[in-house]
Order: structure tokens, then sequence, then C-alpha cells
């Protein structure tokens, strides 16, 4: 006698498709290295060097009591630093009022606070007492 033994009726698989899977690239990165030249190099013999122009000098003063130049400084260096100072006197002269003004109102509003709380504190220590 022979024992039936079952059998599992699977599904019919799914149709995947398949593609292609490229891997990932990436761009190294390079530079171009540096040459520096030595300090000890000098041009060959016969070859003349090109004229340099010479930076115009900072103006100075001689200061006669201590015999020392002091340089002065350039225009546009003078010129920021005048604009930043009459940007800050101005700034200064036009909002000191409005700060004296909302100065003076906070003091009276927390003024009047302290004095109401003041008040609270007397009569609960009134009605504590009596």
């Amino acid at each position: 006698m022979s024992i039936p033994i079952p059998t599992p009726k699977l599904p019919t698989p799914l149709d995947v498709p398949s593609f292609e899977f490229k891997p990932p690239s990436a761009r190294i990165p390079s530079y171009t290295p540096m040459v520096i030249p030595p300090s000890d190099l000098e041009a060959p013999e016969g070859v003349q060097g090109e004229a340099k122009e010479e930076a115009p000098s900072a103006p100075s003063v001689q200061l006669p009591v201590i015999d020392i130049q002091m340089p002065l400084p350039t225009a546009e260096v003078v010129a920021t630093a005048t604009y930043a100072a009459v940007a800050a006197v101005a700034t200064t002269t036009l909002a000191t009022p409005f700060f004296d003004q909302i100065k003076k109102k906070l003091q009276k509003f927390i003024q009047g606070k302290i004095d109401k709380w003041k008040q609270q504190q007397k009569k609960k220590k009134d009605s504590l007492v009596n």
C-alpha cells in the first residue's frame, strides 16, 4: 500500500525584466603642481633683467625734535576713517533723543509696577496683623 504524498501547486513566477547595472563613476580631483624656483636662482650670463618700477613711497613727515620720519596715512585710509567717524557721530546724535524718551517711559512704567507691588504687600501685611 502506498501513501499518496501531496505535491504543492506553486504559482507561476513573475516575469521580472532584467536591467543592466552601471557602477557609479567619480571625477578624481587633480591639480597642477606648483614649481618653486630655488632661492639661489640667478639669470644666465648675457641675459639682462627687466627694469622694475619702484612703488611710490608713502608720504612722511620729519619730526625735528626726535629726529625721526613719521609716515602719513594714504588718502584712502583717511577717507575711510572720516566716513566711519561721521557715521558714528551722526548715529549717536540722532538716536540719543529717541532712547531718552524710551528710557523715561520705561522708568515710569517700572516704577508704577513697583509702587503697586508695594501697596499690595502693605495690604497683605495689614490684613495679617488684624
